[in-house]
């Protein structure tokens, strides 16, 4: 089968030829969601230790478990790009790509001969997505920015903590990612265009900061209608009342969104607080504002006196929006997970299986799907040669020379 199937049925990028000039998360993770459904993904690395990702965090047999899932359905091929013969094979594979995601620093590309003006010669309907942390133009635009700077300056690190501490991060690299997302679907976007309205292709041109200030909500014009300063405030999501997180009698958290009128209602008939249930004042959410601290310190003293199952049975019966903080335990055994593919079983090279993240979103009719792990270090580039033209012997100089 090949990986532009899945069962059989032709995934929904099956024939799309896209390279990765990427490493670490925002260009890797944009290709890997292009190729779990379906897209031919080749991966351009360094011969010295390629992507850096392949030593992050958990390793197994020296190799880190997130390459495994990071890199999972690409096609991993070696260049140097600092060798003329290197870039010139690179340069080949681009010139049969519809699409190019990189997250090099802006210029670092121009200086090796492979920038946007040259690359759309050798390939007018080429789409080049360019991740970084500033964008493309602009007085920034030169500087090393990490998801982290992106977090920043998008505005997610300031409201995110409680008041009285520090900013704090997600605990994952999730302005790298949501870039990624806006990469995928802004290259998306520009193939819809050149098939439908023809002409040649385009930059995407995303900045980690943009990104993640693209999903700031109401900030701006909260500010600039009200000089409103959004702060960091916890768990809680003011004028939005009851939601928060909760310790049960067990110590477990449960998370309880009860801020729609009818099911804060329902709730404070099911924790037997009638009087609540029927207050007008409470009726909506800026009544229930108002009096939050009463609600929330109600809340923690009846979560406090029971244990996490009783809470989230007598919320269940209630139809109260919530769910216990899950772990990565919590999630393996969860019947939602398993319904829903969520938890795969995967082969490593070595023959270990191991459970990697499922495949979002699900499409009825063309589901993605993993078709193999994370590759070795250039464990395609005798194959990529070979389909561009290189015969054994000028693989075997490419090689000799340091090319590849």
């Amino acid at each position: 089968m090949s990986e532009g199937q899945k069962n059989g049925v032709q995934k929904p990028l099956a024939g799309l030829k896209v390279v990765e000039l990427g490493t670490l998360i925002a260009g890797p993770f944009c290709t890997r969601i292009m190729g779990e459904f379906g897209a031919e993904v080749v991966k351009v690395e360094s011969p010295d230790g390629g992507d850096p990702l392949r030593k992050w965090r958990k390793l197994h047999e020296g190799t880190s478990l997130w390459w495994a899932v990071q890199g999972r359905n690409k096609k991993s091929v070696t260049a140097n790009l600092k060798h003329p013969e290197g870039r010139e094979f690179v340069r080949k594979l681009i010139a049969e790509a519809d699409i190019l995601v990189e997250n090099f620093r802006p210029g670092v590309l121009e200086k090796l001969g492979l920038g946007w003006e040259t690359l759309k010669v050798d390939n007018p309907g080429l789409v080049m997505v360019r991740l970084s942390g500033f964008g493309q133009t602009g007085p920034y635009k030169d500087q090393p920015g990490f998801g982290a700077v992106g977090e920043s300056m998008g505005g997610l690190r300031y409201i995110t903590g409680f008041p009285d501490r520090p900013p704090v991060r997600t605990g994952i690299s999730i302005g790298d990612s949501i870039a990624a997302l806006w990469g995928a679907i802004g290259a998306l976007m520009a193939l819809r265009h050149k098939e439908v309205n023809g002409g040649a292709g385009q930059v995407v041109d995303v900045a980690l900061y943009e990104a993640v200030f693209a999903m700031m909500e109401s900030m701006v014009p909260e500010f600039d209608v009200f000089g409103f300063v959004r702060e960091r405030t916890g768990n809680i999501m003011p004028g939005i009342t009851p939601s928060n997180t909760h310790t049960t009698k067990d110590g477990k958290h449960v998370t309880i969104g009860a801020n729609g009128d009818a099911i804060f209602r329902r709730f404070m008939l099911a924790i037997g607080r009638d009087d609540l249930a029927d207050d007008p004042s409470l009726a909506d959410n800026a009544g229930r504002d108002a009096r939050r601290d009463e609600i929330y310190s109600l809340i923690d003293g009846w979560c406090a006196g029971l244990e996490e199952t009783e809470v989230l049975a007598t919320l269940a019966r209630a139809e109260v929006p919530s769910s216990r903080v899950y772990s990565a335990i919590d999630m393996f055994s969860d019947p939602q997970f398993i319904a829903r593919q969520m938890i795969e079983l995967a082969t490593l090279p070595d023959g270990k299986t191991l459970r990697v993240p499922g495949i979002v979103p699900k499409l009825s009719e063309t589901p993605g799907g993993t078709e193999w792990l994370g590759p070795a270090l250039g464990a395609h580039t005798d194959e990529i040669l070979g389909i561009l033209g290189y015969d054994a012997v000028a693989i075997a100089g490419l090689r000799a020379t340091g090319a590849v």
